[in-house]
């Protein structure tokens, strides 16, 4: 039984995750590094977390390259994430992102050889619709661009959560965080050479100040292991439903915060918020939706009382 504190919880996780994008914004190095540095830091702290409690990091090799290989997806979602709040906005990065749910809802059936439901199929045309009126009003370089690497990193977040959602259910979700996040880390060392070659002037920035380290820990540490850590043992006593209803609030916090931080409401026009508004609707009625065709179809499934079946008044 959920009590009150388990609520007042689950929504501090949230706004961790719709803070995620503000810390990404004010700390100073590149998105590149700043991913490196990120999974490092995470990929430790949980190393250390499973060692302390005694989960075995034994899962064999081919698993492991498995997992690792997740987080080669896992930290170029980042990188599109993070770099598409310093070439926009917060506000923008967030409304891109917040399509993930809808991708997800498209993809998953295909990953797990699934139907594709009519109301997310209403939903997606929400969603363009939405994006449409963005774009016919926030028409700078910069803005399209931002949305649509935010947009990128939406599609590939939800591919690695429909891969996480069946690892889960052989591997302790401790251990597919860790090794996803050295993963992300390694693939992200491997991507040097060509970053250095075609993105940067042929040299990586991780002059890190003092802020940025401040920064650095607060989004390992708080928004990465504690608020996963604390998801997942909420996730033991509040409906996986109602979690999912609140995540949706992540774009609405971070927005809210970009607000007051970076006084983003004057960069934004009044068609940037009617489309976000339009998304952000899609995102909130998706799991009502979602509940009432489920409801629909177990009542299709119950069988038919024996009357009704043998033709009896």
């Amino acid at each position: 039984m959920p009590r009150l504190k388990d609520f007042i919880e689950l929504h501090f996780v949230i706004f961790l995750w719709g803070f995620t994008a503000i810390l990404g914004k004010l700390i100073t190095i590149p998105a590149v590094e700043l991913v490196t540095v990120r999974t490092l830091i995470t990929a430790l702290a949980l190393g250390a977390i499973m060692h302390r409690s005694g989960t075995p990091f034994g899962i064999g090799r081919a698993t492991i390259t498995k997992i690792m290989l997740v987080g080669l997806v896992i930290a170029a979602h980042w990188v599109l994430f993070f770099a598409a709040a310093r070439v926009s906005s917060v506000s923008i990065s967030l409304v891109g992102l917040s399509t993930s749910s809808l991708w997800t809802a498209f993809l998953e059936p295909l990953f797990n050889k699934g139907k594709i439901k009519p109301h997310e199929i209403f939903l997606a045309l929400l969603v363009i619709m939405g994006l449409y009126i963005i774009f016919q009003h926030e028409t700078s370089f910069d803005s399209v661009l931002g949305i649509s690497m935010a947009i990128g990193a939406a599609l590939l977040g939800s591919i690695f959560t429909i891969i996480n959602a069946n690892l889960v259910k052989t591997i302790p979700s401790t251990t597919i965080t860790m090794y996803e996040m050295a993963g992300a880390c390694v693939g992200t060392m491997l991507f040097f050479p060509i970053y250095t070659l075609y993105f940067t002037e042929g040299s990586l920035n991780f002059g890190l100040t003092g802020m940025d380290w401040v920064y650095l820990l607060v989004l390992a540490l708080a928004c990465t292991v504690y608020a996963y850590t604390a998801s997942v043992r909420l996730m033991q006593r509040i409906s996986a439903y109602t979690v999912n209803l609140t995540v949706n609030l992540e774009p609405v916090y971070g927005i809210v915060l970009a607000w007051f931080i970076f006084n983003e409401g004057e960069q934004m026009s009044q068609g940037f918020y009617i489309g976000a508004g339009v998304i952000l609707l899609s995102v909130f009625i998706y799991p009502v939706l979602d509940m009432l065709e489920k409801r629909r179809q177990r009542k299709l499934q119950q069988p038919l009382p024996d009357n009704v079946m043998s033709g009896k008044d």
